[in-house]
C-alpha cells in the first residue's frame, strides 16, 4: 500500500461515517450541485469525498486499492495525487457543462478514480483485470467500455442516478494531465537529450549504464525494483541498443533522484 492512496482511503472514510453514518456533518453543503457552483465553489472538491451508500463507498475504494498503488510507485506521490484531483475536479466541471442548471447532488469518487483507472491503462494497457473476480478483460478495453457505456447513459439519459458526466471528466482530466506530465517530466527530458547522436556513442551509453547501475534501491517501490532488475539484465544480455524508450524513461527517471 502506498501512502497517499491509503491517506485517501482514510480520509474516504472518515467522511462517510461523518456525513452517512453518525451525520455530524451536513453532506448538503458539500456535495457538487451544478447549479449552486457559483455560490458553492469548494464543492468541486469535497464532492469527492462523499458518498451515497457503503456500497458505493466501497465500490469506488476497491478499485483504488487496486489500481492506485502501482500508478503511485510508477508516477511518484505528488503526480499521483494531481492526477486524482485534476480528475475529480475536471469531473465536476464536465457535469456541470452538460447539466448547469441541474439541482440533483453529485457524490462520490468516481471521477477521481476513473483518472486513476485511465492512468493505470496508460502505463499496464494489456494488464487483465477480473471484473467480480470473474471475467478477464484488458485495462485499456475496460476504459473503452466504460467510456462508451458513460457517453450512451450520459446523452440518452438512462443508467439510474450516476453522474455519467463526472466518470467522462475524469478520463478527461487524467489524460490531460498525463499529457501534460508527459512533456514536462525527467522521461521528455531524457526522450530530447536521447534524440542527440552522443547518445549512441559506445563512450555514452558505458556512462549510462554507470550511472543507471548506481541507482539505490532502497528507496524503490517492490515493483520498480523488479523492473530495473529486469532492465539490467536485459542491458547484460542484449546490450543498451536493446531498450525501448519506457525502459531508458524509466532507468532516468530514477537515476536523476
Amino acid at each position: 500500500m502506498t501512502p497517499w492512496v491509503k491517506r485517501l482511503l482514510l480520509l474516504n472514510g472518515i467522511a462517510y461515517l461523518l456525513t452517512g453514518v453518525v451525520q455530524v456533518i451536513p453532506w448538503i453543503y458539500f456535495a457538487f450541485i451544478p447549479a449552486y457552483i457559483v455560490v458553492r465553489p469548494w464543492t468541486a472538491v469535497t464532492y469527492m469525498f462523499l458518498h451515497a451508500g457503503f456500497w458505493h463507498l466501497g465500490f469506488n475504494m476497491l478499485a483504488l486499492f487496486f489500481f492506485g498503488p502501482r500508478l503511485e510507485a510508477r508516477l511518484g506521490g505528488r503526480q499521483f495525487l494531481w492526477l486524482y484531483f485534476i480528475s475529480g475536479i475536471v469531473g465536476a466541471v464536465l457535469s456541470f457543462a452538460m447539466t448547469p442548471r441541474s439541482p440533483i447532488p453529485i457524490v462520490g469518487a468516481s471521477g477521481a478514480v476513473f483518472g486513476v483507472l485511465l492512468g493505470f491503462a496508460r502505463y499496464w494497457p494489456r494488464e487483465k483485470i477480473y471484473i467480480w473476480g470473474v471475467l478477464p478483460i484488458e485495462a485499456r478495453a475496460l476504459v473503452i467500455v466504460a467510456t462508451m457505456a458513460s457517453l450512451y447513459f450520459g446523452f440518452s439519459g438512462g443508467g439510474g442516478n450516476i453522474a455519467h458526466f463526472g466518470h467522462l471528466g475524469g478520463f478527461l482530466g487524467g489524460f490531460l494531465y498525463l499529457l501534460w506530465w508527459d512533456r514536462r517530466s525527467p522521461a521528455a527530458r531524457f526522450k530530447a537529450k536521447a534524440q542527440a547522436p552522443i547518445r549512441r556513442s559506445v563512450g555514452s551509453n558505458g556512462t549510462d549504464i554507470k550511472r543507471w547501475q548506481r541507482i539505490d534501491r532502497n528507496d524503490m517501490h517492490p515493483v520498480n525494483q523488479e523492473e530495473l532488475d529486469r532492465i539490467l539484465d536485459k542491458i547484460s544480455a542484449d546490450g543498451v541498443d536493446s531498450l525501448t524508450s519506457d525502459e531508458r524513461d524509466f532507468l532516468e527517471r530514477f537515476s536523476a533522484r
